[in-house]
């Protein structure tokens, strides 16, 4: 499975393809959408729907995973970045991806085992995660590897739960999926 992740920000979108099942992740591409700063911000958005347009039709993720925006001390800033997921989003369905989004302990719980992980404990596990030295780039990039890492682990459940069938477990879902896993243990039994 090929998922494009997705860290949303006006200025900043960081952007990763990963791909593979978890255990045996690869990093297909890690990069950042930039839009440049003084141009009219319907101008920054339009850029970025496109941009995210080209991203898709030349890797083809299967899925995409999006960051939800949790939380911001700066309503300027988290409307800025609401405009730019809502693009974001609006991109991927358009192209026909499906699309999920986590919030960030959900992202930090899948990759490095704990809701309230730090930056620094997620960027190494992204980098053990996807076998690479380093990632290039801003903490964006890092963060969308994290968001991609995420949903092949979510997906790998959903797909356990509808006894091997490709299923996307959705964030909201996960108690659902690991019931629907048990039970399907047991029906083998």
């Amino acid at each position: 499975m090929r998922v494009l992740g997705v860290d949303p920000g006006l200025a900043r979108t960081g952007v990763a393809v990963v791909e593979g099942e978890p255990g045996a992740l690869r990093l297909v591409h890690a990069g950042c959408i930039d839009t440049l700063p003084g141009t009219p911000n319907p101008l920054r958005l339009t850029a970025l729907f496109a941009a995210l347009e080209g991203l898709v039709a030349s890797h083809r993720p299967d899925a995409a995973a999006v960051e939800q925006l949790f939380f911001a001390t700066n309503r300027t800033t988290a409307m800025r970045v609401g405009e730019a997921r809502g693009v974001a989003l609006c991109a991927l369905a358009r192209a026909g991806i499906e699309v999920t989004d986590y919030s960030p302990p959900q992202i930090k719980e899948a990759v490095a085992g704990y809701g309230g992980a730090g930056k620094p404990q997620v960027a190494r596990m992204v980098r053990s995660l996807l076998g690479v030295e380093r990632i290039a780039g801003p903490d964006d990039v890092t963060d969308a590897c994290a968001v991609a890492i995420c949903h092949h682990h979510h997906a790998r459940v959903g797909r356990a739960a509808a006894g091997g069938r490709v299923a996307v477990n959705h964030g909201q879902n996960r108690l659902a999926a690991a019931v629907a896993a048990a039970q399907a243990r047991e029906a083998v039994r």
